[in-house]
């Protein structure tokens, strides 16, 4: 007796895959635009933006791709089974930033500020706290979705387009805090920092593909930042 053909299933999927093709990039646009506008009219506690502000902008923007296109990358990203190594990987990634930094301030300053105290301060774990809160998100954002949306749309694309690109989407949407909080100066450098900084988790998300290390790489890269500059 014949096997009966196992892609039965497949039209169904292969509808989601194409809705959610169809729907990715007009779905970016309408969040870069509807975060433009939050950032520049409302001016909030960054405590508000963080809970608040980017559980809107950020998270329901993926539940309704989810619902559109059933891409199933952004789960594989937050996956169980990869906590453990995520955090590990986390660590020894970001404990080489810190380094790096350490050795940084060393040449430029002679000496490296002891940063032990900074962690009996209350502001530090507040900071802390924000700063997983701004990692969760922006992960479940700019690489859990966004990258893994310009993946399925862009499927002939080299790496190094999809991960430009990804670092471009996560720079278009820190334009208007750097230059509420910098001069135009200072603003140049920021966005060199940050695109900088969002074309290596690309690439190192792309292939990953863990959240929690990524989360744990942008949470001390910007408690670095913090405590030395």
């Amino acid at each position: 007796m014949k096997k009966k053909p196992a892609s039965k299933k497949n039209p169904s999927a292969a509808l989601l895959r194409s809705q959610g093709k169809d729907v990715f990039l007009p779905l970016l646009a309408l969040c870069l635009f509807l975060w433009w506008v939050y950032r520049s009219v409302f001016h909030f506690s960054v405590f508000f933006d963080e809970v608040i502000g980017k559980a809107i902008f950020f998270a329901l923007p993926v539940l309704f791709y989810l619902s559109v296109s059933g891409d199933k990358n952004v789960f594989i990203s937050f996956s169980k089974e990869k906590i453990r190594k995520g955090l590990l990987l986390g660590l020894a990634i970001g404990g080489l930033f810190g380094f790096v930094f350490a050795i940084f301030l060393l040449f430029r300053h002679g000496s490296v500020p002891l940063g032990t105290p900074v962690f009996l301060t209350s502001w530090f774990w507040q900071e802390l706290a924000l700063a997983f809160l701004t990692s969760f998100w922006e992960t479940l954002f700019f690489f859990s979705f966004v990258f893994s949306g310009i993946e399925l749309r862009f499927p002939r694309w080299s790496l190094t387009k999809q991960v430009l690109l990804t670092a471009f989407v996560f720079l278009l949407f820190h334009i208007p805090n750097v230059f509420l909080q910098f001069s135009w100066r200072d603003a140049l450098l920021q966005m060199i920092l940050l695109f900088s900084f969002a074309f290596g988790q690309a690439l190192f998300f792309s292939q990953r593909k863990n959240a929690y290390a990524a989360i744990l790489i942008q949470v001390i890269w910007g408690m670095v930042l913090l405590v030395y500059f």
